[in-house]
């Protein structure tokens, strides 16, 4: 949000400095980041003067030149500048650039004045003409002053060049009371108490406001109360549509406003002014004078002012006529009814209107306007129909007319002010420090808090209506000690800390440990949103749609759901990876998937890995190696055998839809973690060409298995063994069948079963595919013989053979 410094001093008198303006307001929550200058003509004239034309003289060399003599009204001697305008004459007042300014074309681009030689004459400055100094589009001849200007006066003070600073405020949606600069001068003034200057909030008069005549009444009616509590309007008759005066474009250029026209621009003013939204409409526009604030029904079409047409909801509220709407109240105005140049009569809106209603609508139609904004935060009720009157006077000002009804006030339920009684110790022990009864006086009566009660305890109080955000004790405190200040808390002579016994294992102690291996092994931690969109439960069969939890109200259809699977969180990162040519990308990620089940909604904690590109980066001494899923398995291994879970875990092939190879490792029956090779067709739909790894841990089981206590055994006295088998299978048999096989023949001295390689393709019979499968045999009691190996190798070949049709190549 933009506040103009010079607006702000029109409610608060003050001379100080910009910068501790901007730190006064940061002290109070309204944090400036930073302070732009404002210029309302660019340079703001800055060097050029008032000069007087002593002598005007025929260049010797140039029959259109000339050479005058001019005093700049410095003290020193008359300086020679080189003319050539026809019309520059001894004796003139004229607007002169001296040596070093610089001036500006129609394009912004600077160019310097500078001592130079025209035709062999010095000349040591620029008479300027109109457009030169960006005053106008003439030039045909320089521009002649008011003779009783007095030489030396600077341009920017003859020309009522307005310089300012404005205030770039970060507001927080609470601060729905400081959305104008009356509200941030009520904050300052606040402020300023504080710091022991008494500072009056000056608000604009409206003592001009009166009804010249009744000549044009337009009936309101309001159909739903409930959306619009407050509903203000009021005619003018006999205006003049035309550009805005400098001054008030001036005040809506500095905080960044493009002016229109001149009732518009009023009604913007008064909105930045006051924090009141107006609309004013062409009178000439409503059919049958009438005015309906209602809900109509749904499917409606209406066209708003940047010429696109909205269909309606039922619940969108809608100023209309007796033919049907006008504008969506509290939103965004509508094509036809808008103040236009033709424009001689308007009825002038002021209302207050639901915020949630506002809310709604604007998300719903993707709109967000200065009007909105303030609607659906809360804006205060109690100045409706002063912004009205104010807006009026000064229509009449810049646009002529009579006010020509009288003020339409609808307002059949006052909305009350807050009620709260606050504590005295309470407010001390929140804040930290003791503060005086007559301090917290001081401070709540600078926010217009109102005492209506005292006594030992506490304060009994009423809190103004604007105040949308302060309804409760605790609300008091906040307003109560950002004011104080939270730099005047002092800190303590003394700290008290509690000593809490933490587990090694408390899942936060564990999640730390595995993030800095992860880091020390070359991974970069991710945190991706959980809001996604619904579609890619569309890439698996294991998702389903109607698991996923909806948003009521989302940003946007892609941030719609929240997500279920934390892999395509993990895709869209890798893609915007490689657009930026980052391809060899090691990612980890904490996150939480959800899931809207029929009985309940279940949340679980994951931590996912994602290995894409090469291993390592390029060097002379190590050519390039392509990440692959047995280098993978190492970093999965390595997560498990931290937490110590490498021996308690069983290898189990399993089938995923998401994988094109994969491997599940699990404790017991219950699978912990699944890894493997992610399918191209998923990978097309992030538009990624080159292999991805993906590992999903499940977060909540592994930490079930995570112990504090060390368990240990004794390193094997005897050797284990290794045989390996190349077995040419139907292309249909899958490891687990292979692995369950082995496990069924050898139960005691079979320890281990891997698959280390797979291959497909020349030199194979159709159909068929080679599994290069490992088998650790090893006797805790004694070293094996070539006879028992040999024996439990030929057991397997056959149950192979015989149960699969397997054969060793």
């Amino acid at each position: 949000m933009r506040i103009s410094y010079n607006w702000l001093k029109q409610f608060i008198k003050t001379e100080l400095k910009s910068e501790e303006i901007a730190d006064i307001l940061t002290d109070l929550g309204l944090e400036v980041e930073g302070v732009d200058a404002f210029e309302s003509l660019k340079g703001g004239l800055q060097g050029v003067v008032v000069g007087q034309v002593l002598s005007c003289e025929k260049h010797p060399d140039a029959d259109k030149l000339k050479i005058t003599t001019v005093d700049l009204g410095d003290g020193n001697a008359p300086v020679q500048i080189v003319c050539g305008a026809p019309n520059v004459a001894a004796g003139q007042k004229v607007p002169v650039a001296t040596i070093g300014t610089k001036l500006y074309d129609k394009e912004g681009n600077a160019f310097e004045i500078k001592k130079g030689k025209i035709r062999g004459q010095e000349s040591h400055g620029m008479i300027c003409a109109e457009d030169e100094l960006g005053l106008g589009e003439s030039h045909d001849g320089i521009m002649i002053l008011a003779e009783d200007l007095k030489v030396g006066t600077p341009a920017s003070k003859v020309f009522n060049i307005e310089c300012d600073e404005v205030f770039e405020i970060g507001l927080t949606p609470n601060r729905a009371d400081a959305m104008s600069h009356m509200g941030v001068a009520r904050d300052l003034r606040a402020g300023l108490s504080q710091k022991g200057t008494i500072s009056e909030l000056i608000t604009p008069s409206v003592s001009k406001f009166k009804v010249e005549k009744r000549i044009l009444k337009i009936d309101v009616k309001v159909e739903n109360e409930k959306l619009a509590p407050r509903y203000c309007g009021v005619t003018i008759s006999g205006i003049t549509v035309k550009p805005s005066p400098s001054w008030l474009q001036n005040r809506l250029k500095a905080i960044g406003l493009t002016p229109k026209n001149n009732v518009v621009d009023v009604t913007n003013y008064v909105l930045h002014e006051l924090g009141q939204p107006l609309h004013a409409f062409d009178a000439a526009q409503i059919k049958g004078n009438k005015v309906i604030v209602k809900t109509v029904a749904a499917g409606t079409k209406f066209t708003t002012l940047d010429d696109v047409e909205r269909t309606l909801h039922e619940e969108d509220l809608m100023i209309c006529d007796e033919s049907g709407p006008m504008c969506i109240a509290g939103v965004f105005g509508g094509k036809t009814s808008g103040v236009s140049e033709s424009t001689q009569a308007i009825f002038l809106e002021s209302a207050y209107f639901n915020p949630v209603s506002v809310r709604k609508t604007a998300k719903r139609h993707t709109l967000s306007t200065d009007a909105s904004f303030r609607f659906e935060r809360g804006i205060d009720p109690t100045i409706t129909e002063y912004a009205l009157k104010r807006a009026a006077v000064l229509i009449q000002e810049v646009a002529g007319g009579e006010i020509t009804s009288d003020i339409i006030d609808i307002y059949p339920k006052k909305i009350e002010d807050f009620s709260v009684f606050i504590h005295f110790n309470k407010v001390n022990r929140i804040i930290g420090e003791e503060i005086k009864p007559e301090t917290i006086k001081k401070i709540l009566a600078s926010l217009d808090i109102k005492v209506i009660s005292i006594s030992d305890a506490g304060l009994g109080l009423i809190i103004p209506s604007y105040r949308v955000d302060v309804t409760r004790e605790i609300d008091v405190i906040e307003e109560i000690l950002r004011v104080y200040g939270y730099n005047n808390v002092k800190i303590p002579a003394k700290l008290n800390a509690t000593i809490s016994n933490a587990l090694r294992t408390e899942e936060f102690n564990v999640q730390n440990i595995i993030a800095d291996q992860l880091c020390s092994l070359g991974f970069n931690e991710m945190m991706a949103n959980s809001l996604t969109t619904p579609d890619y439960v569309k890439l698996s069969e294991k998702l389903k749609a109607e698991f996923n939890v909806l948003m009521l109200n989302p940003l946007s259809n892609d941030l719609s759901a929240m997500r279920q699977s934390l892999l395509f969180s993990a895709l869209e990162a890798v893609s915007f990876n490689i657009n930026r040519k980052r391809s060899d990308l090691k990612f980890f990620e904490f996150g939480k998937t959800y899931h809207k089940l029929p009985a309940s909604y279940d949340e679980e904690k994951h931590l996912t890995l994602t290995a894409t590109g090469n291993r390592y980066t390029e060097t002379w001494t190590k050519p390039q190696e392509k990440s692959d899923f047995f280098w993978f398995k190492g970093y999965v291994m390595s997560v498990l055998t931290r937490l110590g879970l490498d021996k308690k875990i069983t290898a189990l092939p399993f089938e995923n839809d998401v994988f094109a190879e994969g491997l599940a490792l699990a404790v017991g029956k219950e699978i912990i973690v699944e890894f493997g090779t992610v399918k191209k067709s998923i990978l097309k739909h992030f538009d990624i060409k080159q292999e991805v790894l993906y590992a999903d841990f499940n977060w909540g089981k592994i930490q079930k298995y995570v112990s504090n206590k060390i368990k240990f055994t004794d390193i094997p006295k005897y050797p284990e063994v290794r045989r390996d088998f190349a077995l040419l299978v139907d292309e249909n048999i899958q490891f687990e069948q292979i692995f369950n096989i082995a496990k069924q023949t050898e139960k005691g001295l079979l320890k281990d079963v891997n698959l280390f390689d797979v291959y497909q393709g020349n030199n194979l019979p159709e159909g068929k595919k080679s599994y290069a499968v490992s088998f650790i045999l090893q006797d805790d009691s004694k070293t094996l013989t070539d006879t028992q190996i040999d024996k439990i190798m030929s057991k397997l070949q056959s149950n192979f053979e015989s149960q699969l049709g397997a054969s060793l190549r």
